[in-house]
């Protein structure tokens, strides 16, 4: 439960932020659902005010989509916007990588050991999901702040409930393809070989897409 007391708007609608997004994240929101600002303040005890700015956060981060005098849902893509956001994608996320690279340290490159072979030991999408999530974002974590960072946790964001469901169709934390595309990120990363690191990068996010444009009963 957020108190109503917790401390001011910004803090208030930072914790109310942190739940909502968990709930999508964890796909407990998921894709299309209405979410009514006045349900969030009953539940969480809060006025609307910070829940509107809760709202206004997640639709910056691509979560949530707001339509002015109507409302605010989940975000929802269908199967053109979704390869065309894997698209995105595999163009920048690249660069986002290669601007980290030059800062990550080797204790952060360690952890990043640490993840990828956890994520090898697991059979669960949910921990999977959190763990993929984590790799990857932590190795552009190091980058200089910008908006290419800002779009492209956006569009990690948008396409995070069909990463799921592709996830569960195929086990993905299971898939030999998986575990090798993050080996070898991985062994590039170490190596600092920024062109290899890139290459690999690419395949892994290219793989999945052409996946996702093969099951359409996904969009459904």
């Amino acid at each position: 439960m957020v108190s109503a007391n917790a401390g001011g708007p910004t803090v208030e609608s930072g914790r109310i932020a942190t739940w909502l997004r968990t709930a999508i994240l964890e796909d407990e929101l998921t894709p299309g659902t209405r979410i009514r600002q006045e349900e969030i303040a009953t539940r969480l005890g809060v006025s609307r005010i910070p829940v509107r700015e809760a709202l206004r956060m997640l639709d910056a981060e691509g979560l949530v989509r707001i339509v002015s005098n109507s409302g605010a849902w989940v975000s929802r893509l269908d199967q053109r916007e979704c390869s065309e956001a894997y698209r995105m994608r595999e163009r920048l996320e690249p660069l986002l990588l290669r601007a980290s690279l030059e800062r990550l340290t080797d204790d952060d490159i360690d952890r990043l050991g640490e993840i990828a072979a956890t994520i090898e030991q697991t059979d669960s999408v949910d921990e999977f999901m959190r763990l993929d999530r984590q790799f990857h974002l932590d190795g552009y974590a190091a980058a200089p702040p910008s908006y290419l960072g800002e779009v492209v946790l956006r569009l990690w964001n948008t396409t995070h409930h069909y990463r799921r469901a592709f996830s569960q169709l195929t086990a993905a934390p299971t898939l030999p393809a998986t575990r090798d595309e993050h080996r070898l990120l991985l062994d590039g990363i170490r190596r600092r070989d920024p062109a290899d690191a890139e290459r690999i990068l690419v395949m892994h996010i290219r793989r999945t897409r052409k996946e996702l444009e093969r099951h359409p009963e996904i969009f459904a």
